[in-house]
């Protein structure tokens, strides 16, 4: 009878062990497959009370008393966007309601009960129709196949190649396209697999930067081919952390003159944790979820160099990060700028939340790019 309650107890330690290990890798699927027309886990859906010809009526939250301007997205992929500016704290509004600035409604409508996320993603379309600046649609040849591509032309010999990072699109670098087209600068805007319009990733997941780095490198040789003399890489999150793997591998990388690296994902497992975290993954539960997503991402990839390895920066570089980045802490970009004080200029954007520093102050921003671009070319 001992013999058999123990047995019994052994194989439910056993199932409840089996049943955790496969509920972790579940989560740690969940964390690669993060959609670019989706928005991250970390930002709540808001609903909306009131909307007007120029004021938004937001549920008060965190996020929506952030200050500067963001899109907000509703719907399904394609829904509706529109750009809020600052909160207007002079307007009616409830105890639990914030009315901010409604600057533009860009695709659909927003009704009352709408349910939205906040994005750093301010223009949709292309650069003709968002922008009003001319553009040519072209395909970079990628590994995988066809990698759909904005290229805004200018007198420079310097291209800026933009990418962009998790939970956005290549709408996303358009926040500043304007800034670089007024500064003459040729503008690369490439999609990557996984990219609504590029090829999928063989096995259909995200690995935050490791084997996505070869379609920046593909643009930059695209770049070169064109007649660009030197290239400045600029990327968001883990577009940032392509451009350092860009940076340290490819063949092409003595034709790179600098780097901007807005919130780059440097630390892996706090950001695979965050992730994690965020889509309420029982806490029990996260070192597994955490061990899961590493291994899908290490067994899919070749290993490459750490992105903060001191061989990974070895020219100029703007990084822009915060304190308040709930994804991509900012403490190795800290320890980065310290241990690379010659080459790294740390630019500091509080209250921002993740890849949207220029969203939270664009003026302070774009004079920190100008300060760092303008000498390079």
């Amino acid at each position: 009878m001992a013999a058999r309650l123990t047995a019994a107890a052994v194989t439910a330690v056993l199932g409840a062990g089996a049943a955790a290990v496969a509920a972790g890798r579940y989560a740690g699927d969940a964390v690669l497959r993060i959609r670019p027309d989706r928005p991250l886990p970390t930002e709540p859906r808001l609903t909306v009370h009131a909307v007007t010809a120029d004021r938004i009526t937001l549920t008060r939250d965190l996020a929506s008393v952030r200050r500067g301007v963001y899109g907000v997205m509703a719907g399904v992929p394609g829904g509706s966007h529109a750009v809020v500016g600052p909160v207007d704290e002079k307007a009616p509004h409830t105890a639990d309601t914030v009315v901010r600035r409604l600057e533009r409604t860009t695709r659909g409508s927003l009704a009352p009960g709408t349910k939205v996320w906040f994005t750093p993603q301010v223009h949709t379309g292309d650069p003709r129709s968002a922008l009003g600046i001319d553009h040519t649609d072209v395909d970079i040849p990628g590994e995988l196949g066809p990698l759909p591509a904005w290229f805004v032309p200018a007198a420079r010999a310097t291209w800026v190649i933009t990418v962009h990072g998790l939970g956005t699109t290549r709408e996303h670098p358009m926040a500043v396209m304007e800034f670089l087209h007024r500064h003459k600068f040729p503008v690369l805007t490439p999609t990557y697999r996984g990219d609504p319009g590029a090829p999928r990733s063989p096995d259909g997941r995200g690995h935050l930067g490791e084997t996505e780095w070869r379609d920046v490198d593909a643009a930059l040789g695209y770049a070169v081919r064109q007649g660009a003399q030197r290239v400045i890489l600029y990327g968001w999150s883990t577009g940032a952390t392509m451009a350092l793997h860009t940076a340290a591998r490819s063949p092409l990388r003595d034709r790179i003159a600098g780097l901007v690296l807005d919130a780059p994902v440097l630390d892996w497992e706090a950001t695979l944790r965050a992730l994690a975290a965020a889509r309420h993954t029982p806490r029990p539960l996260l070192p597994l979820a955490v061990r899961a997503a590493q291994g899908r991402r290490d067994s899919a990839v070749d290993r490459v160099p750490p992105a903060i390895a001191p061989d990974a920066v070895t020219v100029p570089t703007l990084l822009v990060h915060g304190p308040d980045d709930a994804i991509a802490p900012w403490e190795p970009s800290l320890r980065l700028a310290d241990r690379l004080p010659t080459l790294v200029s740390l630019h500091t954007v509080r209250g921002a939340p993740h890849g949207a520093s220029w969203n939270a102050d664009p003026e302070g921003y774009e004079e920190a790019l100008r300060r760092f671009l303008i000498p390079l070319t």
